[in-house]
């Protein structure tokens, strides 16, 4: 019985994938952003166009500041999702909006452009700042859509 009623929740679940370039900042914040506002809801998928080998440090670090965890996180690529079914797809990069392979099972695509904060530079003062707007943006769009979505 409890089985059965674990299987109805699971399939009552929405389902988002965020995309970027190198799943490695931005896509990776906002899935871990995601999972957080978004609870037992939503399950919560990011990957990349080009993905890099693994997250960047800085966006671990800024979000660790928000006491989320996004450590066992890892960049993956866009291709293994092409045939999964989802609510909604998120692009957060202009490259990889142009570059978006179609989703013929996602009932919704966004768009929310995010500046790239893997590429602001080596002032360690100047590159967390942007990394802290970038999560600050990604949550506030999150928030936004999360509380204008249907519940059901």
């Amino acid at each position: 019985m409890v089985q059965a009623v674990l299987t109805i929740i699971d399939a009552m679940k929405r389902r988002v994938l965020i995309l970027c370039t190198g799943n490695i900042a931005r896509s990776q914040m906002a899935e871990g952003l995601w999972r957080h506002y978004g609870g037992n809801v939503w399950e919560v998928f990011s990957a990349g166009t080009h993905p890099r080998a693994q997250v960047h440090p800085m966006a671990v670090r800024v979000m660790a500041e928000q006491g989320i965890d996004i450590s066992g996180q890892r960049p993956k690529p866009v291709d293994a999702f092409v045939a999964e079914v989802f609510d909604v797809v998120v692009t957060v990069c202009a490259q990889a909006d142009q570059q978006c392979p179609v989703f013929p099972n996602a009932a919704r695509r966004e768009h929310w452009p995010l500046d790239d904060p893997a590429i602001a530079g080596t002032d360690p003062e100047r590159v967390l700042a942007i990394f802290r707007r970038i999560r600050h943006e990604a949550a506030e769009r999150i928030i936004a859509f999360l509380t204008s979505f249907p519940a059901t």
